[in-house]
């Protein structure tokens, strides 16, 4: 794993245009972030080194769709709380929601599997996926999440994300409140 770095990595060589370009946005945004890069985290274990190098917890991203996939969302939540989809579907009101194919998320945020992050919302020109937000994600100090690849990993202070980016990608958020319990 490499160093913490402060913003864009200096040599781009390589990098996806879909990562470039959240350097680019963020840059213009003026919103400052640390990056880590690494292997794919592909287990816990992985990612709890991605945690440790950045000094914060990496949110848990999923991308979800109703039954009918007529209503996408978002999820953001703490990477050591349980998901239960029937929990989540009873704050917002939706029909018994499932994880939403890749194909959808590749045409949606521009993103593949292992990569879903709250960047990818920079993707979405018409608003076709709702933000949605577990409260304690919203009382940390940081956001720790991908630039739309699963080779690197940001920390980005939580109200530069809300403040700054949600509002530049035009995207509003719903706070929902997980407990993972049944």
């Amino acid at each position: 794993m490499a160093e913490l770095q402060t913003g864009r990595p200096a040599d781009l060589t390589g990098r996806l245009e879909r990562e470039v370009r959240v350097y680019d946005f963020l840059d213009e945004l003026q919103i400052e972030y640390e990056r880590v890069d690494h292997e794919p985290a592909t287990t816990m274990e992985a990612c709890e080194e991605v945690d440790k190098k950045l000094g914060t917890l990496m949110c848990k991203n999923l991308f979800l769709c109703n039954r009918q996939k007529t209503n996408f969302y978002l999820l953001l939540m703490p990477g050591d709380k349980k998901f239960k989809t029937k929990e989540l579907s009873q704050q917002i009101n939706s029909a018994r929601l499932s994880f939403a194919d890749a194909e959808d998320m590749l045409k949606y945020l521009d993103i593949e599997p292992g990569a879903v992050s709250v960047m990818g919302l920079m993707n979405d020109k018409d608003g076709a996926v709702k933000l949605l937000i577990d409260e304690d994600v919203i009382k940390g100090d940081y956001i720790g999440c991908h630039p739309c690849v699963c080779t690197s990993s940001l920390k980005i202070k939580t109200n530069f994300i809300l403040e700054k980016f949600l509002p530049a990608v035009s995207h509003d958020y719903e706070v929902v409140k997980l407990v993972g319990e049944d």
